[in-house]
């Protein structure tokens, strides 16, 4: 049985923003990733954005170094992101789906992190993770430039 993490967030940018900034080796090092987010350093990401190209996320934590890597399974923009997520070298990989619904001040980002049942004593640390990381996107995205 998958254990689901889900977790929403209203954006005030539109979904096509919110959409590239999942895709952006830039952007992601500023809110997935990096001193932002958690005591890391960002050391490379590498993305390869198609359908079945694969993702490297590579950070320096506590000096450790961790490969975040997955899959690209849908890529459907603006409105939907799925990929597969996982540290390299752990065979337990998760899922992540990212659907974006366009409304009249932006979008809402609705995520679900499909966990492995191994894991779940990680499902609150997941939402909890993917809740600040949106946050921080947010005030990255509204930054930028005018919301819409």
């Amino acid at each position: 049985m998958v254990l689901e993490a889900t977790v929403s967030h209203s954006f005030p940018v539109a979904a096509e923003r919110v959409y590239d900034a999942w895709l952006d080796p830039l952007l992601i090092g500023q809110w997935m990733f990096g001193p932002k987010v958690r005591d890391e350093q960002v050391v490379s990401i590498e993305i390869d954005p198609k359908v079945g190209g694969q993702f490297s996320f590579l950070v320096n934590r506590q000096n450790t170094v961790i490969d975040h890597v997955g899959r690209y399974l849908i890529l459907d923009r603006p409105r939907r992101l799925e990929f597969e997520w996982g540290v390299k070298g752990m065979s337990d990989n998760s899922r992540v789906i990212v659907d974006i619904e366009p409304n009249s001040s932006g979008c809402k980002v609705n995520l679900t992190h499909e966990l492995h049942p191994d894991w779940a004593e990680y499902y609150d640390r997941a939402r909890e993770g993917w809740l600040m990381m949106l946050g921080i996107l947010s005030e990255l995205l509204a930054k930028e430039s005018p919301a819409l």
